[in-house]
């Protein structure tokens, strides 16, 4: 093949691992070169030693082709991969590529080194007179093959010793019908080099024909697609390792959602606690999922009436998501509810749920708060755990309660809860929520100025669901990071 064409241009470096753009703008490059070449192949006679050229150029086109379809596959088997142009040859944003495919990436470049970084390095011929017996190889198939030039070429009889068992009927096949019949080589087995090597090999070739049109000879075209066939395995597998990922990711939500669905209360508008009760509670609540809809938390929401005409309202927040926080959630939300019933008071439910959680398989911290209704005296008993406090709305202005004292569940086996009593007034509100409603970030603080602006609304809502509903269009649309609930109650008047 003429080397003119490359004289003037230095051999390009590998580009740099992971540099899609680099590789592809090489790519281009190559191609008008061989574009090249082959237009001199064209111009010249149609005998054996042209045609052997234009399978040349031929082969070296199919290998700029195969590059171009393997960074398609990358593009479609890598997440957040994008594009300009869907052609095997388009621009390509730069990625971080899978560890596998950097290792061959590093493997090609050294052996590419090896061979004077020349694509067609990797390309190798040979003819075989079978006339005269004399056989002929370029010095690229020495180098591919791993024999050393002073040891000379093989025969066809002696060529299937260097194959894999498996594919040595391919190869006989091939060269068989070639000679008897004509036809065309193209076919690709392994072979195994003097030095223990295994190489994967693509032959191409055809017979040249005497006057009488007997078989004078053979020539064949031999292209080390090693590196190529191993890149592309490793992207089929990284491809089906993401697609398994994918496929667990989305059975987890799947279970997570169900669970979550399976635990909160089945309610759905206001609920009236305890019911017939001239001081009963409206009570009505929302769960809001996050911005990113696969972070299925831990955050709970429960109203519940007690056996003694109380009411118990509970919301909460367990780090973490997917199907373990829902389960960790339903384990506390389980316990609360039992414990409550069982007359238990705030303080020392918040103390059990700590203790319950530290000693879980599954650790975790959470944030919890719990109240305790009294429609008889209008009290409401609560205690928290690191985690907001009620929002009381009076007369079109809204306040949050002073905290009691209590650590995050989960935190420490020996902490303390305290409780804290307010009087309730007829037609107060109180909102209770995780903190994930009033910020978009874990980074920031939990910030309830919002919702307290929401007053006015509260005081002209007719029902807790009014209540909520205010929240949720407040809230509903922000890009928040993480899940969360929010719960409001109105005292009967």
């Amino acid at each position: 093949m003429p080397s003119h064409v490359f004289a003037d241009r230095p051999a390009p470096q590998p580009p740099e691992r992971g540099d899609v753009d680099a590789l592809i703008s090489l790519a281009r490059r190559l191609r008008g070169d061989v574009d090249a070449v082959r237009r001199d192949a064209a111009d010249q006679e149609d005998d054996a030693h042209g045609r052997w050229q234009r399978a040349l150029c031929d082969l070296a086109v199919h290998h700029l082709d195969d590059l171009g379809a393997h960074l398609g596959q990358l593009k479609e088997g890598l997440p957040a991969q994008a594009a300009d142009s869907p052609g095997p040859l388009g621009r390509v944003e730069s990625f971080e590529a899978p560890d596998s495919f950097q290792e061959d990436l590093a493997e090609h470049e050294a052996d590419s080194a090896l061979h004077g970084g020349s694509l067609l390095s990797r390309v190798g011929s040979a003819e075989w007179n079978l006339l005269t017996d004399e056989v002929s190889w370029s010095d690229e198939l020495y180098q591919i093959l791993g024999r050393s030039p002073e040891s000379g070429p093989m025969t066809l009889d002696e060529l299937p010793a260097m194959v894999f068992s498996e594919d040595q009927p391919l190869l006989t096949a091939m060269v068989t019908d070639c000679l008897v019949d004509g036809s065309p080589i193209d076919g690709e087995f392994r072979m195994v080099r003097t030095d223990g090597g295994v190489r994967t090999v693509h032959m191409t070739g055809e017979p040249v024909l005497d006057a009488d049109g007997s078989t004078a000879s053979m020539w064949a075209v031999l292209r080390d697609v090693s590196e190529l066939r191993r890149s592309q395995r490793a992207v089929r597998e990284t491809r089906h390792s993401l697609q398994r990922k994918e496929h667990f990711a989305q059975t987890e939500r799947r279970l997570a959602v169900e669970l979550q669905e399976a635990v909160l209360p089945p309610w759905r508008g206001s609920l009236q606690l305890p019911e017939d009760a001239p001081a009963a509670l409206d009570v009505a609540a929302h769960y809001l999922p996050s911005a990113d809809s696969a972070l299925i938390g831990g955050d709970w929401y429960d109203a519940l009436q007690l056996p003694g005409g109380q009411a118990l309202l509970s919301v909460g927040d367990l780090t973490g998501h997917g199907v373990v926080a829902t389960s960790s959630m339903a384990m506390l939300l389980g316990a609360l509810r039992g414990m409550a019933v069982a007359g238990i008071a705030p303080g020392q439910l918040m103390a059990h749920l700590n203790q319950l959680l530290e000693a879980s398989a599954q650790p975790a911290l959470g944030s919890a708060v719990c109240c305790r209704y009294e429609p008889a005296e209008r009290t409401l008993t609560w205690a928290q755990a690191g985690h907001p406090a009620p929002l009381l709305f009076r007369g079109g202005t809204g306040r949050a309660l002073t905290p009691p004292e209590g650590v995050l569940l989960g935190a420490t086996p020996t902490a303390q809860y305290g409780q804290a009593d307010v009087r309730l007034l007829p037609g107060d509100v109180l909102v209770l929520h995780t903190d994930g409603l009033t910020r978009t970030s874990a980074a920031e603080e939990c910030d309830t100025g919002r919702l307290l602006a929401l007053a006015p609304l509260f005081a002209e809502a007719k029902d807790a669901q009014d209540c909520v509903r205010a929240v949720v269009e407040e809230f509903g649309e922000a890009e928040r990071g993480d899940d969360a609930c929010v719960m409001a109650a109105r005292i009967g008047r």
